[in-house]
């Protein structure tokens, strides 16, 4: 019986060091969940600034992207109002130049053989019929030549393909009326870069450019385009 309580006793001393052992290892358990909260707790905190950081950056970069956008806009409003101003002054020119005459045509047109003993400005062929339309800036004239004369401020290769198209409306204006004279193209313009007053020339045009306080005229080759 004696070894009985014996027996006894060593299996309570094993369970109350089993329990002890149990109770730091629940401890230690406490220790280390309260740990892994602390630092999830810590990792959500810094989780939640990072979030703030990001969608303060995606603000900012929202707010430069429409300030962006802003200038942008700015930028072409101005560009456009700057090319209407422009284009403004510049049909403003190229009206006025259109409608002042170019002086003394008669006078250098004879270095060429042509005697012109008219000269009017602002000419109108109109035919409903035949639908022949066209205004002819300058127009030279006698009873075998003639020239029609297109006056620009700044010369472009498209005057001069506009021009080619009104000499052909001019002749057949012309033929409709029985009027058999040679018809030679010319343009004038107060600034007419090289390239561009090569053209005229190719297309078979005289042209007219300032010189001074007089005008220069070019003829366009031996054989000048005749319609």
């Amino acid at each position: 019986m004696w070894a009985t309580i014996d027996e006894i006793g060593k299996a309570r001393k094993e369970t109350e060091a089993a329990i002890q052992e149990t109770q730091k290892a629940h401890a230690k358990t406490d220790a280390a969940i309260q740990e892994m909260r602390r630092e999830m707790q810590g990792g959500h905190i810094n989780l939640q600034k990072a979030h703030a950081e990001n969608d303060a950056a995606i603000k900012e970069m929202r707010e430069g992207h429409i300030n962006l956008q802003k200038a942008h806009r700015e930028t072409e409003a101005a560009l456009k109002e700057a090319q209407r101003i422009v284009g403004d002054l510049g049909n403003k020119f190229g009206d006025e130049a259109e409608y002042t005459p170019v002086p003394g045509l008669q006078e250098k047109f004879k270095q060429f053989g042509f005697h012109f003993d008219v000269m009017n400005h602002n000419r109108k062929i109109n035919n409903k019929e035949y639908d022949i339309r066209a205004e002819i800036d300058t127009f030279l004239g006698n009873g075998a030549h003639a020239t029609a004369v297109e006056v620009k401020a700044e010369l472009q290769k498209t005057d001069v393909d506009s021009h080619v198209s009104r000499m052909e409306k001019l002749r057949r204006y012309a033929d409709l009326y029985g009027d058999k004279r040679d018809y030679f193209g010319s343009m004038a313009a107060t600034v007419a870069a090289e390239k561009e007053q090569d053209y005229a020339l190719e297309n078979g045009f005289y042209v007219i450019e300032p010189s001074g306080k007089d005008v220069k005229v070019t003829e366009p080759g031996s054989n000048p385009r005749v319609w």
